[in-house]
């Protein structure tokens, strides 16, 4: 049994430091491994970044993150990266990462995703430059995650897991407004996840949303925003048959 912990949308920076350290450290004793799913800063500045590291630097577990939007809102979001990097958390986009969780081949594929909507209320690639870039955005990130999940299953993985910062699906978004439901997630993202597989979806991004949901194709996802989840992390435990 693999013991998967998971937040996002912590919003760290100067003042806050301390803040989910305490709790950070009994991860040991919890979890097998710490999964970030994106908002980790305020306004995505490497001293912003710096507040996060010290909070998980040297942790008893792996620690896994992507980041999101608000991580990009300098266009520093490499330097962010770079200083999560440093403090040993692995930063995906478009790519995957295997933690052994003793004996468990535990696999992670992580993408930021993007907006966009979900299957019948969803932009199409079409009319202007402008929106054609914004749906074909979300489109390559559906890819990069589609890609990095496929890396998992060939490799053989135990337990595969996607990671992102926008959502897959609309369940996890109720209480959400309906009207920016289609700036919070898209239905690219549950369709990478279905069509190679997974055990279990994380994300966040929506702070009024609902902890559980599941793609049509029968996979557990969890909107894990701090505000949604009211802790410092929540734990999920998975097996190889998805249990």
């Amino acid at each position: 049994m693999t013991r998967i912990a998971a937040v996002g949308d912590i919003h760290l920076a100067p003042g806050s430091e301390g803040l989910l350290r305490p709790a950070f450290d009994t991860l040991g004793e919890r979890a097998d491994l710490l999964l970030l799913a994106g908002d980790l800063t305020r306004h995505g500045t490497p001293e912003e970044a710096a507040v996060v590291a010290g909070e998980v630097k040297g942790l008893p577990v792996p620690v896994v993150a992507v980041l999101g939007n608000h991580d990009y809102q300098s266009d520093r979001q490499d330097e962010v990266a770079d200083v999560l990097r440093e403090a040993g958390v692995t930063v995906l986009e478009g790519d995957s990462v295997r933690i052994d969780a003793g004996g468990t081949q535990v696999g992670v594929a992580g993408a930021k995703g993007f907006c966009g909507g979900f299957a019948g209320r969803c932009a199409g690639e079409f009319g202007e430059p402008e929106m054609k870039a914004f749906v074909r955005t979300a489109r390559q990130a559906a890819e990069a995650l589609h890609g990095a999940l496929t890396e998992l299953a060939a490799d053989g993985c135990d337990v595969r897991v996607a990671l992102t910062h926008f959502a897959p699906v609309p369940d996890t978004l109720a209480g959400e407004p309906l009207e920016i439901y289609p700036f919070l997630g898209s239905h690219l993202l549950a369709e990478a996840i279905d069509e190679v597989g997974a055990h279990l979806a994380v994300h966040g991004h929506a702070h009024h949303g609902t902890e559980h949901g599941m793609t049509e194709g029968g996979v557990r996802v969890r909107n894990v925003a701090m505000p949604v989840i009211g802790r410092a992390f929540a734990v999920y435990r998975l097996d190889g048959g998805g249990g």
